[in-house]
């Protein structure tokens, strides 16, 4: 392909993109936060940013809102570069942690700021405002002040004032952390509605995994500034690419075990003489590096362990969480996470145990270290 043709088919790829990060470079006193980042986040989706604390996601937030510019690097919205453009020349709208509404302005004065800011007929704008409140449940409220409402009816209005300027993407920065958790479930399946609804493009940061599996159709797990995985939920948690995703995504217990062969795009390991089998396209291994999710492993109370049964293990830990118990086992493996979701009262610690596996919630991620 001729560099022209090439030329050509990257600007039609950007065009069909909500946001496109090329090599971006943002530092913070001396530090790259991001460092040579490339991402493409899809139009029409919810893509979560998801990571722990200092991995760059409020970062790229920020970097998309144009509330910060880039160092280096091109950041592309809808088909335009907008990389030297602060937040004003951007159609891009964001819902903040703290609501960030304006105390003495009704609902309805708050949801119309950004209109009145960008000289929208007023006509025009009293229908936009209107259908705003309506599309999250509000019409009653619009001449309530701000402290007249709910946490979650507040945070209701931060999304009508975000949504009436219709932007190109729509960026939300852990709006959820301040409710509790029954109306976090709630505010979240009512953005989810609203984003399918009107065939937004979202991009969302969140710290909390079940917000983000829940939520999402892609989601972006940072790590120190760089793209560790992007992919959808169900890939996340069922292939992941490293044992930082697989870690972060669900809390995965981690094997080494000896591989028995490779051969055909398979590779043949060895647990305790149960054979397992995985796709495996890399190089030949001797030694496997398996990641397995707690739900995957089984508890099994015994008086005398048979090899065949599974590995042999002491309960340290039960903790019971409402749905779940989650118990911390010592075994000849090592230290294993196991969730359970049986009725049964949890088992007692200290109690002697055979832990099994379900194969389908195991991975290959590489070559044991």
């Amino acid at each position: 392909m001729s560099a022209i043709a090439q030329q050509a088919r990257t600007r039609a790829d950007e065009a069909q993109a909500a946001v496109v990060f090329e090599r971006v470079r943002k530092e913070w006193g001396g530090r790259a936060v991001l460092d040579e980042l490339s991402l493409t986040i899809a139009r029409g989706k919810l893509t979560t940013l998801l990571g722990p604390s200092g991995c760059g996601k409020t970062t790229m937030l920020r970097l998309i809102a144009g509330l910060d510019l880039a160092d280096a690097g091109r950041i592309v919205i809808g088909g335009r570069d907008v990389t030297r453009f602060g937040a004003q020349a951007r159609n891009v709208s964001m819902v903040f942690q703290s609501y960030a509404l304006f105390p003495h302005l009704s609902v309805e004065e708050n949801i119309a700021y950004g209109l009145s800011v960008a000289r929208v007929p007023k006509r025009d704008a009293e229908a936009r405002v209107d259908a705003a409140l309506a599309r999250v449940g509000l019409s009653a409220h619009g001449r309530r002040m701000p402290h007249e409402l709910s946490g979650g009816q507040q945070q209701r209005v931060a999304v009508a004032r975000a949504l009436v300027l219709e932007p190109d993407v729509m960026l939300f920065d852990e709006p959820l952390s301040n409710l509790d958790a029954r109306l976090r479930v709630q505010v979240r399946e009512e953005i989810r509605e609203l984003q399918r609804e009107l065939n937004l493009s979202v991009v969302y940061v969140t710290h909390d995994q079940e917000e983000a599996l829940a939520i999402a159709d892609e989601i972006v797990v940072m790590e120190a500034g760089a793209v560790a995985q992007h992919a959808d939920p169900r890939t996340l948690v069922e292939r992941p690419a490293n044992a930082f995703v697989a870690s972060f995504i669900g809390n995965a217990n981690f094997l080494n075990l000896p591989v028995l062969a490779c051969e055909a795009g398979r590779a043949h390991c060895d647990l305790l003489g149960k054979p397992l089998h995985f796709a495996w396209h890399g190089p030949r291994i001797v030694r496997a590096r398996i990641a397995v999710r707690p739900e995957a492993l089984a508890l099994e109370v015994i008086d005398n362990i048979a090899p065949h049964l599974g590995l042999a293990g002491v309960i340290r830990r039960a903790t019971w969480l409402g749905r779940s118990t989650h118990y911390t086992v010592d075994t000849t493996a090592g230290e294993l996470t196991v969730v359970s979701h049986s009725f049964d009262r949890p088992l007692p610690e200290g109690a002697r145990v055979a832990v099994t596996l379900d194969a389908r919630g195991a991975h290959l991620l590489g070559e044991a270290p």
